[in-house]
């Protein structure tokens, strides 16, 4: 009776997999090596590398193998693989950040077999000795990084501006600009470092900015800007600005718990008070 009913259980569960892959366009199918240990593992791999009627994941724990499946015009296979390396399993090309893997429960904790990953430089280096003439692919690509990273950045700076002015409708304004800048950042042009922390505060900068966007009302603006804040300084910390960047304290913010803002000049301009406590706060860190 039990083999029964797990054969209907794969069954169902082989249907279910094959009605989710029909309804993906331009399908394109690879297998490749993911790390795991259990069923949990299994349910967090699917669930991160998986899009719906983008890409869809299929691991299977003993042969540490997935079959990876999904729209070619849409995504590919190092996406879906960064995805998966965030959600803390390493995989052919990239390993998961060190504090991901350290926080899965302890049944998923599988032996780390990798044991160095490619930087950025290692693979620029790479490129480099293969073929001169690749150089140029790879600055271009450094260049379209920027520039796309340097628009929302600009964004934040006005946004920080008009709060400092206490200016409610250019908030609003400057974050529905923000709001777009976000949703133009092409993931595949990031390098693997800036796309870890990308993939890790892209949600939440954009529901801040959308927050913003709808309300002209500056303290409402002001209670999403510290959360915007604290992304967009991981943001920034891994992709780096055309010139300095100056990490603000305000003691007194946030109800008295203190806010963070980032700033382009070292002289403090408070966000959060405006010309009531104008010079209210201290640089804690500059980044370069």
């Amino acid at each position: 009776m039990n083999s029964i009913k797990t054969g209907l259980m794969a069954i169902a569960l082989l249907l279910s997999v094959t009605a989710a892959t029909a309804q993906i366009k331009n399908t394109k199918t690879e297998t490749v090596k993911i790390f795991g240990n259990c069923g949990m593992c299994e349910t967090n791999i699917e669930k991160a590398g998986s899009l719906n009627k983008v890409a869809m994941v299929d691991w299977n724990k003993d042969s540490k193998m997935a079959t990876i499946t999904y729209d070619a015009k849409k995504t590919n296979s190092d996406e879906i693989l960064k995805r998966i390396a965030l959600a803390g399993y390493d995989n052919e090309k990239f390993l998961a950040p060190v504090d991901v893997y350290d926080n899965l429960h302890g049944c998923c904790q599988y032996d780390r077999e990798a044991k160095l990953a490619v930087t950025t430089e290692e693979s620029k280096t790479e490129m480099n000795h293969d073929n001169h003439s690749n150089h140029t692919e790879v600055a271009t690509l450094d260049k379209q990084e920027v520039n796309q990273l340097k628009t929302v950045f600009d964004n934040y700076f006005l946004l920080k501006d008009a709060l400092v002015k206490s200016d409610g409708v250019s908030a609003s304004a400057v974050s529905k600009d923000m709001l777009v800048s976000l949703n133009d950042v092409k993931m595949n042009e990031l390098s693997m470092d800036v796309h870890m922390v990308w993939m890790k505060v892209m949600k939440d900068l954009k529901t801040e900015s959308n927050i913003i966007s709808e309300t002209q009302d500056v303290k409402k603006q002001r209670s999403s800007f510290t959360t915007l804040s604290k992304n967009m300084y991981e943001l920034i910390k891994a992709a780096k600005y055309e010139s300095p960047v100056y990490y603000q304290f305000c003691p007194m913010a946030n109800g008295g718990k203190g806010a963070n803002w980032l700033s382009k000049e070292n002289a403090v301009k408070n966000p959060y008070y405006g010309s009531q406590m104008m010079t209210c706060g201290k640089t804690v860190e500059t980044i370069k």
